[in-house]
C-alpha cells in the first residue's frame, strides 16, 4: 500500500512436531487440524493478512504435502494487487542438504528477500494459537530504530524456564536473551513475571541479511533464530522487545485478550481445544472483527437426529449426531451413532462413532472408526496397550485407525 512500509512476511512452517505424535505421523505440525474448521497455520496467516500484510512466504519441509495443498487451495490472494501467500518447500539451493535450523531455513531461502526487496522482514512461527495485530509491532519496531524486535508474552517466572526468556530495560532494549534459563529474569515493572519469546520477530532487512550471513559462516552455530540470531543482535545492542500485553486486537474480550498457546504437546493441544467450548470461551473463535480465516468444505449444516444432542460443544458442518456429546469439539463430516457418548473429546474430520460406543477425554484423528460398543478413554491400562496416551491421560488414535 502506498505510504506503508514495504514488509515481507516469512512463516516458519517446517516443524516436525514429534511431541504431537501421532497427529504428526502423516503431516507437518502446522498442518494439524484445530478448532473444528482450521489448521494451525491458519492462525498466523490470519493475523498477518488481517493486519494488511499480503506478501507472505511459508517455508515448509517435513511431510509438507497436506500443508502445501492447504495453503495453495485456501490462501489465494489477489495477483492483480501483487498479493500472495505461497508455500516454499526446501529447495537445497546451497547444496544437497535440508534445513539445519530455523535460521538456516531463511538463509537458504534468501532469494525470496532478494526478489521482493522489502525494507523489513517479519518472521513468525506457524504453530501457535492466538490473535495478534502484527501492524502494531511493526510500528514500534520502526519507531525504535531497532535491528530486530522480538514479541514477548508475560508469563509467571515460575513457568518461564521452558521458554526462551527476554531480559530488557525500561526502554524495551533487550540486554540478554536466555534459552530455558534456570533463573528467568523479570520484566522491569513486575518482579514475578518474565518476558517469554513468542517466536515472532521483526527485522530490518539489512540487519537480517548481515546476521544470517555471519551465522552461516560460524561452524559452532546451531543456525537457530532464537538460539543464535537474536543473541547475536542483542550483543550488538540492536534488539528490542515488543510487549504482547500492549497489543490491541479489534473485538477482543477481556477474557481472551492476550491469549497465546503453544500447542506443541498432546496435552497442550487438548487443553487449547477445551478453552474453546465453555459458555464464555477463554479463546473466542467468534470474533468477526478479527476473523480466523480458512476455507470450509462444501458440506450441509450439522444435523441432530434420533435424540442426538451436543452441550457445551462445537459441531462442524456435515456432521450427523444421534448420540450425546458434551464438552467436545467435533469437526466436519463426523457421524455419532445412536446410544453413543462423547465427552471432553476432540474429533477430527471424518470420524465415525458406532452405536453404544463411549469416547471420553480423547483425540481421534481424521477418519478414525470406533465400532459399536467400543470404549475409548474408559479403561486407562487397556488404552495404553492399544493406543497413545499422553502424560495428562488423553487417549489419542492416529489417522485412519480402527479402534478395538
Amino acid at each position: 500500500m502506498k505510504g506503508q512500509p514495504h514488509v515481507l512476511g516469512i512463516v516458519l512452517a517446517g516443524g516436525e512436531g514429534k511431541r504431537l505424535w501421532p497427529l504428526t505421523a502423516d503431516r507437518a505440525k502446522p498442518a494439524v487440524p484445530f478448532g473444528g474448521n482450521y489448521r494451525l497455520v491458519d492462525f498466523v496467516l490470519s493475523n498477518l493478512v488481517n493486519a494488511g500484510l499480503a506478501k507472505l512466504c511459508v517455508l515448509t519441509q517435513y511431510k509438507s504435502h497436506s500443508l502445501d495443498r492447504h495453503i495453495s487451495t485456501t490462501w489465494r490472494l489477489s495477483n492483480v494487487l501483487g498479493q500472495y501467500v505461497t508455500p516454499v518447500p526446501a529447495q537445497q539451493r546451497l547444496g544437497p542438504r535440508w534445513y539445519t535450523g530455523s535460521a538456516d531455513a531463511i538463509f537458504q531461502s534468501l532469494n525470496l528477500v532478494h526478489d521482493e526487496k522489502p525494507d523489513h522482514v517479519v518472521i513468525f512461527g506457524a504453530d501457535h494459537v492466538y490473535r495478534m495485530d502484527p501492524g502494531q509491532m511493526i510500528s514500534q519496531h520502526i519507531e525504535s530504530g531497532a535491528a530486530v524486535t522480538v514479541a514477548g508474552i508475560r508469563v509467571p517466572r515460575t513457568e518461564a524456564k521452558a521458554f526462551g526468556c527476554i531480559d530488557s530495560d525500561a526502554s524495551g532494549k533487550i540486554t540478554r536473551f536466555l534459552e530455558k534459563p534456570s533463573e528467568p529474569p523479570s520484566v522491569p515493572d513486575d518482579p514475578d513475571v518474565t518476558f517469554a519469546s513468542m517466536g515472532n520477530y521483526m527485522f530490518t532487512t539489512e540487519a537480517l541479511l548481515d546476521a544470517l550471513r555471519g551465522d552461516a559462516l560460524n561452524p559452532d552455530s546451531d543456525h537457530d533464530m532464537g538460539g543464535d540470531i537474536i543473541p547475536m543482535l542483542v550483543d550488538r545492542g540492536k534488539a528490542h522487545v515488543y510487549d504482547f500485553q500492549d497489543n490491541e486486537v479489534p473485538g477482543a474480550t477481556d477474557r481472551d485478550r492476550g491469549y497465546w498457546r503453544d500447542v506443541g504437546t498432546i496435552d497442550a493441544y487438548y487443553d487449547a481445544h477445551m478453552d474453546l467450548v465453555s459458555v464464555h470461551p477463554i479463546f473466542n473463535l467468534y470474533n468477526q472483527l478479527w476473523p480466523i480465516r480458512t476455507a470450509t468444505p462444501p458440506l450441509p449444516p450439522a444435523k441432530f437426529i434420533a435424540g442426538g444432542s451436543a452441550e457445551d460443544s462445537m459441531v462442524g458442518p456435515g456432521s450427523i449426531i444421534s448420540g450425546k456429546i458434551h464438552g467436545s469439539v467435533i469437526s466436519s463430516d463426523v457421524i455419532v451413532e445412536v446410544g453413543s457418548v462423547v465427552q471432553g473429546s476432540v474429533l477430527l474430520p471424518g470420524v465415525r462413532i458406532g452405536k453404544g460406543a463411549v469416547v471420553r477425554r480423547a483425540i481421534l484423528d481424521k477418519n478414525v472408526v470406533v465400532p459399536d460398543g467400543a470404549l475409548i478413554g474408559v479403561d486407562a491400562p487397556m488404552d495404553r496397550e492399544r493406543y497413545t496416551v499422553s502424560a495428562g491421560g488423553v487417549t489419542v488414535l492416529g489417522k485412519g485407525v480402527r479402534a478395538y
